[in-house]
This record gives C-alpha cells, sequence and structure tokens, in this order.
C-alpha cells in the first residue's frame, strides 16, 4: 500500500511531468511558426518522453494500491526569443525537474518507503539524460549564433530524433509514427 504522502506527491509530479510535455509542446509548436521542422520534431519527441515519465508514475501508483488524481495542467509560454532561447528554458526546465525528483527521493527515504525509492531511482537517473540533452543542444545553438546556415544545419540534425517506447509501459500506449514502437 502505498502511503499517503507518497501517493499525494507522485501525484503531483504526474501534474509537473505533464506540465513538461504541454511545454515541450508548445515550443515545438513556436518553432514549427518559423519554419524549423527539425527542432520541432526533437521537441515532440520529448513531449512523447515527458507522456510516458508521467504515466511510469501512473502506473506504479496504481500498483502500490493508490489513487492517480489527475489536476489541472497550467498553461505553458506560447513565444521564445528564438531556438536558442527555447531550449536554454528546456535545460532550466529540466534542471527544475530534477529538483523536484530529488524532493520526491528525499520524502521516500524519510517515509523509509524502500520500494518508492528503488522506484525513483530510474528517475533520478533520467533526469542525468535530460538535462545532458537540452545543453547540448544549447552549446550547439551557442556555436551556430547567428549564422543561418548553421541553424539549418543543426535543424536538420535535430529532426533525426526518434521515440522509443518505455519497454515498461508496453504495448498499452502508442504514439504512432517513426521509432514510436508498438501500441495503439
Amino acid at each position: 500500500m502505498l502511503n499517503q504522502k507518497i501517493e499525494e506527491a507522485f501525484n503531483q509530479q504526474i501534474n509537473a511531468e505533464l506540465y513538461s510535455a504541454y511545454l515541450y509542446l508548445s515550443m515545438a509548436a513556436y518553432c514549427e511558426s518559423i519554419n524549423l521542422p527539425g527542432f520541432a520534431l526533437w521537441l515532440k519527441v520529448q513531449t512523447q518522453e515527458e507522456i510516458t515519465h508521467g504515466l511510469r508514475l501512473y502506473n506504479f501508483i496504481n500498483d502500490r494500491n493508490g489513487r492517480v488524481r489527475l489536476t489541472a495542467i497550467g498553461a505553458p509560454p506560447k513565444e521564445w526569443a528564438g531556438p536558442q532561447n527555447a531550449f536554454e528554458e528546456a535545460y532550466k526546465h529540466e534542471q527544475m525537474v530534477t529538483g523536484l525528483i530529488n524532493s520526491l527521493m528525499d520524502l521516500a527515504d524519510q517515509e523509509r518507503d524502500h520500494t518508492s525509492s528503488v522506484f525513483l531511482q530510474w528517475f533520478v537517473n533520467e533526469q542525468v539524460e535530460e538535462e545532458a540533452n537540452t545543453l547540448k543542444v544549447v552549446q550547439k545553438l551557442k556555436l551556430a549564433k547567428d549564422n543561418s546556415s548553421a541553424i539549418l544545419m543543426l535543424d536538420q540534425e535535430m529532426g533525426t530524433r526518434t521515440f522509443v517506447m518505455d519497454p515498461l509501459l508496453g504495448p498499452t500506449v502508442g504514439f504512432g509514427g517513426a521509432g514510436a514502437g508498438a501500441g495503439a
């Protein structure tokens, strides 16, 4: 059975993960509006990843006989000063999510909920990857500066990213498209 404090915190994290998806989808829409489809695709893949993170938490709560309680998702920003600004904001956002995950880990330790601690270790490791991936894009955009040819080349590179279904979620969740894995 899931501890009430852990259940509430995990429900809040589901909201944070779904907000992250909403934020990245808004950034994708912005990139499409300025004719950078590769950056948009990269961000759409990130959107799919964030949804799967929320579903991991959703499944865990249910597996521990808890109750998932979804709440309203806040509206994300709609405009950025350019792709570099968008990805700098994405990097800051990932750092904030890392703080949320660390707080969940602290709570699980305080509550002596070893099962939740073990479960959260995946998220701790995932956040290292999330921060590194967004920082790499920021660094490349800083190198490109205002060189439109370099930005267009980077846009092509970003457009090669694919989504691979989280194997723990199985075939019950599908998003379609190249590299999306099985599902409906």
